[in-house]
């Protein structure tokens, strides 16, 4: 009986744990906690995929990031607030802590209040510029609902994001129906800096633009913040220790009403249903790492010869020059419930790079499918080591949008060749006509000698042998 309430409790366990491979633990911050009745079933999908939610206000006391100088939280979720700011235990720099310790942030913003002065600062580190006065409108007068924004045009309709980059595979938009549109109600749009770092997720149509509803003049265009492509309405950041932050510039749009909303695009005949429900859980999936998430199974690298000492060693410590190797990197992808193959796309390459100081080869790595399994792709490359001795890396430096880094080095020694490993020189052909040269003056030296030393001089002319005398 109690193995049987063991095993339930087990079972109970695994169904609630949180798909995320960072953690369960998600603190949502709101102006007022009662406001979280609006996004009901955004927050209810979340602990549908076993996230341990907890609700503060900037201004309570309790709130806290760190405890023991470690992560309280795992992720967290900012929704727009009144106040200027977030409070002591939500700085910029605690939020740029948070993110140095792995954790993920979820920030939205919205065009009714102004964003928090630790928010705009945070923002600002990593290179995303919100409108000066910390508000804006983004509106477009030929991408409206025509439900609910005739008049203002600032309800934009947006198609799923289905082509961002050609080597980055599509998380966000990929398999959504062709009728179905993005509602983004009275959002806030942002531009983007050129840090390697920055990806933009939804890009505002090239009819859009922003400015301050509050100081509307003669002509907009004084005020004008950005217009077109350079709006950013919903971007990402992923640190170099693959943490991730991402900008939502339209908190309405995680509302129920947007869930359920049916929109009519200007010049549609029809409504159709948005698209938003599962957008937010891809951008949320995504954010809080439970899609785009890779890892490194194991790593090889062997001689490639057979008959050699160390042949069967599997990742020595020292090489000799030109010796030929084979390096083996094994690698998973978590697909939100469990970890599968990894496949390279066929435009993108997975490369292996030897190096000293710089590199010595670059070679790409190729899948080995007699080694590869469901869950697991295995990759490897065989090459010569160079003629150089010294401190080498085996490097694989694989970093992609919207997918975690591989950065993975392992150090090892390349020394010269031994007195006793190079090759004899009647081994090479190319050697032969000069053993033949040394072998021509040595026998024609002993010959010469052999010659000097047996010839007697003849006598000299004119001389006449002595008799001999009793």
């Amino acid at each position: 009986m109690r193995s049987l309430l063991s095993l339930g409790l087990l079972l109970l366990a695994s169904v609630v744990t949180a798909l995320s491979t960072a953690g369960d633990r998600l603190l949502v911050v709101l102006d007022d906690v009662a406001d979280k009745a609006s996004y009901s079933q955004f927050l209810g999908d979340l602990e549908a995929r076993g996230y341990k939610i907890t609700f503060e206000t900037p201004k309570s006391e309790s709130l806290a990031l760190f405890r023991l100088g470690e992560r309280a939280y795992d992720h967290v979720l900012l929704f727009p607030t009144k106040a200027k700011g977030l409070g002591p235990n939500l700085t910029a720099n605690q939020l740029l802590d948070f993110v140095k310790q792995q954790g993920n942030i979820l920030v939205t913003l919205s065009s009714g209040t102004a964003a928090p002065s630790a928010l705009v600062s945070l923002l600002a580190e990593l290179d995303i510029q919100l409108p000066a006065d910390r508000t804006g409108l983004v509106v477009d007068h030929f991408h409206y609902d025509a439900n609910s924004a005739a008049d203002a045009h600032d309800v934009l309709l947006l198609p799923p994001p289905t082509s961002l980059r050609p080597d980055v595979r599509n998380i966000f938009g990929g398999g959504a129906p062709a009728d179905q549109l993005i509602a983004f109600p009275r959002g806030v749009g942002a531009v983007l800096g050129s840090g390697e770092l920055l990806t933009p997720i939804l890009r505002a149509p090239s009819t859009a633009y922003s400015y301050n509803p509050k100081e509307q003049g003669e002509s907009v265009a004084d005020d004008l913040f950005a217009a077109g492509a350079q709006l950013a309405l919903v971007a990402a950041v992923q640190a170099r220790n693959s943490a991730r932050l991402t900008v939502v510039g339209s908190a309405e749009l995680f509302q129920d009403k947007w869930f359920d909303a049916q929109v009519k695009p200007v010049g549609g005949t029809k409504a159709v249903k948005t698209f938003n429900r599962e957008f937010a859980k891809r951008v949320t999936a995504w954010t809080f790492q439970e899609l785009g998430v890779l890892r490194v199974n194991w790593i090889e690298h062997r001689l490639n010869e057979v008959g050699v000492v160390g042949a069967n060693e599997t990742n020595p410590k020292i090489y000799r020059i030109k010796n030929d190797v084979t390096y083996t990197i094994s690698l998973s992808e978590w697909t939100g419930t469990s970890w599968t193959a990894f496949q390279v796309p066929a435009n993108d390459a997975l490369q292996l790079e030897f190096s000293m100081l710089s590199p010595f080869h670059r070679l790409p790595l190729a899948l080995d499918k007699s080694k590869s399994s469901a869950d697991a792709a295995v990759y490897s490359v065989s090459f010569k080591l160079p003629d150089q001795h010294g401190i080498f890396n085996f490097k694989v430096n694989y970093k992609r949008p919207f997918l975690t880094y591989i950065e993975e080095k392992n150090t090892v020694s390349v020394r010269h060749m031994a007195h006793d490993e190079w090759p004899r020189s009647f081994v090479i052909s190319g050697a032969w006509p000069w053993i033949a040269g040394i072998g021509a003056t040595v026998v024609g030296w002993l010959g010469f000698c052999a010659l000097w030393m047996y010839s007697a001089p003849p006598p000299p002319a004119g001389t006449k042998e002595s008799k001999k005398t009793r």
